[in-house]
């Protein structure tokens, strides 16, 4: 039995209710600018509460995202700069929710932290709120936990957890992707939140603190409207969200079995970021395909007729957008996603 030389308290064993409840007041004003019809309430509550029934769906299904930022936030702890991850984090699921044709409506966030530090933590908040208020879904919740000795000073881990609505007839699952469907690429702000552990061994801290952190911190694209205007506009039989796993493994959901998805990477123009990576790296080009979004953030697979339509209409969001590939047979090859023309 250990000998106990103090009286304790839970702020001396490193953890500080009152400062977590100042915490909750600041989120409390970020997140009424999140809010919009359908919240019931306010933040701060053990339950956040949402009323769906202004969105006039006759058969309403729920469908529900969570994902994290990954090892990008090691960058951000190591430049100080944690305003944008929690766009970040908002992003990797909103974006997942939109492949099924849901409207994001509700959000909620997760932040762990050896100590709370308010300053970083209301930065981290700010960049969830804009996230939200980007991709057209309300704050109504989450949790701060402060676990000292389980994570050091300074560091802090992050994760989100959202739900969306869509009419059950109007579900995008990719069962309806046909033969000759074309694949529209669109075009990524960088490279999102993934490959971060490959992307941290190739960069110095010194690079890190110049041009090169700048790049690696860009916030992931929000996709919500762009993509679900286009949806709105024309049929699209398939999306995916260009995250880990990147073209052969993410596209590869969306597509029914005995098809492919044959993809020329010349027919868009690969931002040199990711050849610098390639580069440094020595790293093979399928490796790249990978693990990296290579440009294209979000694929989209829809009717030959409907392609020009799609380009427009995200063209009217400043998303420049390019007909990377087609829908084929898949006799040509095992798999169900087929890079062609790539150098090895």
């Amino acid at each position: 039995m250990k000998t106990i030389s103090q009286n304790w308290t839970y702020a001396k064993a490193g953890v500080s209710v009152d400062r977590g409840n100042r915490l909750v007041k600041k989120i409390k004003s970020l997140a009424k600018r999140t809010m919009g019809r359908g919240v019931v309430g306010e933040i701060g509550t053990f339950s956040g509460c949402f009323d769906p029934s202004f969105l006039n769906l006759s058969n309403p299904l729920l469908v529900a995202t969570t994902d994290g930022v990954g090892t990008k936030l090691e960058i951000a702890q190591e430049l100080g700069k944690h305003d944008t991850v929690g766009i970040d984090l908002v992003a990797m699921c909103v974006n997942d929710l939109i492949c099924t044709g849901a409207k994001p409506v509700f959000f909620l966030d997760y932040l762990a932290c050896g100590k709370l530090d308010l300053k970083m933590s209301q930065s981290i908040l700010k960049g969830i709120a804009k996230g939200c208020e980007e991709a057209g879904c309300a704050l109504i919740g989450g949790e701060t936990a402060e676990m000292p000795d389980f994570y050091r000073e300074g560091q802090y881990d992050l994760a989100g957890f959202s739900v969306g609505l869509v009419e059950r007839g109007k579900v995008v699952t990719g069962e309806k992707v046909r033969e000759g469907d074309v694949i529209l690429g669109i075009a990524s702000s960088g490279f999102h939140s993934n490959g971060y552990s490959l992307l941290r061994k190739l960069f110095s801290k010194q690079e890190l603190q110049g041009a090169w952190g700048k790049t690696l911190l860009r916030p992931t694209r929000i996709y919500v409207w762009p993509v679900l205007s286009v949806m709105a506009r024309t049929e699209v039989n398939g999306v995916a969200h260009v995250t880990g796993g990147a073209f052969y493994d993410k596209i590869a959901r969306i597509i029914p079995r005995g098809l492919c998805a044959s993809i020329d990477y010349k027919k868009w123009p690969i931002p040199p970021m990711f050849t610098e990576v390639r580069k440094r790296g020595k790293i093979k080009m399928s490796e790249m395909f990978r693990t990296f979004n290579m440009g294209i953030g979000m694929v989209l697979v829809l009717p030959q007729h409907g392609a020009l339509h799609a380009r427009e209409e995200l063209s009217q969001f400043n998303l420049k957008s390019w007909v990377i590939g087609r829908i084929e047979k898949g006799a040509r090859s095992k798999n169900r996603v087929l890079i062609r023309n790539l150098p090895d």
